[in-house]
């Protein structure tokens, strides 16, 4: 997985990208859609919406949404530079997300705006052990990879790695807030399950998580 620094890995439900999965079936990356980066509710209407969310359906997130989300939480806004719609100390970029589906685990590259697969199996329960995020179509959990940020910060690393996805952790609130999703921002991940299942290495550290879905139709 240290090869995929600067990333950001996640388990999206399986099923909402690309159907139904056995765990002997191989993944594929996934491509996603350009994101739509005009439009969109404007940003104080966005804010005065802006909540947490802890009742999710399982309706399925369409591609077209995952693809913008994923653009808002951490993509590149100035493809020139490379930077990012999320500021980080020196421009380390240091978070990865881990999202974990029902039956896959892929990584989000920000340059090629794709999903790698990481992990053909189902982590749910590691990534939310509250029963009503296992629900959520689609879970991300924020990972700072410590190497990236120079030496120098070294007592600074867990406060930049906090600040650094918590501002990501805005971005997806304010553009579910936008596009009609639910979110809510969450401590209650395994540790020690999910290091395991996603092989991280010393310097990867998990943060937090997120989870983003629908809300129940009354």
């Amino acid at each position: 997985m240290k090869a995929m620094s600067s990333t950001i890995i996640l388990s999206v439900l399986a099923t909402c990208l690309v159907g139904p999965l056995s765990g002997s079936e191989p993944l594929e990356p996934i491509h996603l859609p350009p994101p739509e980066t005009s439009g969109g509710m404007p940003l104080m209407l966005a804010l005065n919406n802006r909540m947490s969310t802890k009742e999710f359906s399982k309706q399925v997130i369409p591609r077209e949404n995952i693809s913008n989300l994923l653009w808002a939480a951490f993509g590149i806004n100035r493809p020139e530079s490379g930077k990012r719609t999320v500021a980080t100390a020196v421009n380390c970029q240091d978070i990865e997300i881990y999202v974990v589906l029902d039956k896959a685990t892929y990584v989000y590259q920000a340059k090629e705006h794709r999903l790698i697969p990481v992990l053909n199996r189902d982590v749910r329960s590691l990534a939310a052990t509250q029963e009503y995020a296992q629900v959520a179509p689609i879970n991300l959990v924020y990972v700072s990879d410590y190497s990236k940020m120079a030496d120098r910060f070294k007592d600074k690393k867990p406060i930049y790695a906090a600040f650094h996805a918590g501002s990501i952790s805005q971005n997806v609130y304010l553009y579910c807030a936008s596009a009609g999703l639910g979110a809510v921002v969450r401590d209650s991940v395994d540790r020690a399950g999910l290091r395991d299942a996603f092989n991280l290495s010393e310097d990867q550290v998990i943060v937090m998580a997120q989870s983003v879905g629908y809300a129940p139709s009354d």
